[in-house]
C-alpha cells in the first residue's frame, strides 16, 4: 500500500473519521507498539484497537515493522508512516465540511497534547516557550508571514533530521521499539496560523467560558 503523502488523498479523510484512529496514528507516530500495548494506554478493548490499526494499515498510514512471540500468540508491531504535509493546492481543494472535520479533530489532539504536556512539567525548562500573538496585517503581510512559517517548518524539520543522526536511530534496534536513544527529548511543537477571529466578536459562550477560567496562565 503506498503510503499517503498529502492531505487530499481521500484515505486520509477516512482515517480521521473516528477519535481512537486519530490517537493511534498519534501514539504510533511517536514509537512502535501492538494493538495490545495501545489498547493498555486507550480506553477501548484490544479487539476495538485491533480494528482501527488493521484498518489504518490497509489505507497505509500505519506499516507494521515487527512481530514478535509472546505467550504462545504472534503480537504484531506497528509505526506510523511520516505525516502527509498540507500542501496549499491540497487545502484549498478540500470541502468546508472536510476542513471543519480535520480541523476539530486536530484541535481537540492538540489540547490533550498541550495540556497533558504541561501536567507532566514539559514547560518547566527556562528555554519552553508559549505566545499567542494577535496581529493586524495586510495582504503582503499575511503572504509574507505564509511563507515565514513553511521556512521554519522546513527548518525544523532539518534540525529533526540532525538530531537523529547525532542520537542514532535506534528504532528498529531497540528491544522496546521506543526510538528513545541516550540524550533524546520528546520535544512538542504547534505552530499555526490563521485568519483570527478578535476575542471581542467571540460569541457569548465563549465569553462565558473565558471568564470562568480567568485566572490562569497566559501569554502574550
Amino acid at each position: 500500500m503506498k503510503p499517503i503523502t498529502d492531505i487530499d488523498d481521500p484515505r486520509y479523510l477516512k482515517a480521521l473519521a473516528h477519535p481512537l484512529r486519530i490517537r493511534i496514528l498519534a501514539m504510533l507516530s511517536e514509537r512502535s507498539a501492538s494493538p495490545v500495548q495501545l489498547a493498555s494506554k486507550l480506553d477501548a478493548s484490544l479487539g476495538t484497537v485491533a480494528y482501527h490499526v488493521r484498518t489504518l494499515h490497509g489505507l497505509g498510514l500505519v506499516e507494521l515493522v515487527d512481530t514478535r512471540q509472546r505467550r504462545g500468540a504472534t503480537e504484531h508491531y506497528y509505526r506510523a508512516h511520516g505525516h502527509p504535509r498540507f500542501s496549499d493546492a491540497a487545502w484549498a481543494g478540500l470541502a468546508a465540511v472536510d476542513k471543519q472535520r480535520m480541523l476539530s479533530a486536530m484541535l481537540q489532539q492538540v489540547g490533550q497534547f498541550v495540556s497533558a504536556s504541561a501536567a507532566a512539567g514539559g514547560f518547566d525548562r527556562t528555554d519552553s516557550h508559549i505566545t499567542r500573538s494577535s496581529m493586524r496585517l495586510d495582504e503582503r503581510g499575511w503572504a509574507e508571514l505564509a511563507e515565514a512559517t513553511k521556512r521554519w517548518l522546513a527548518e525544523a524539520d532539518g534540525i529533526e533530521d540532525a538530531a537523529r543522526r547525532r542520537l542514532g536511530d535506534d528504532t528498529a534496534a531497540d528491544g522496546d521499539g521506543d526510538g528513545n536513544g541516550r540524550g533524546a527529548l520528546d520535544v512538542g511543537l504547534v505552530l499555526m496560523l490563521f485568519e483570527a477571529l478578535p476575542f471581542s466578536d467571540h460569541p457569548p459562550e465563549a465569553s462565558g467560558t473565558r471568564e470562568r477560567s480567568r485566572g490562569g496562565a497566559t501569554s502574550g
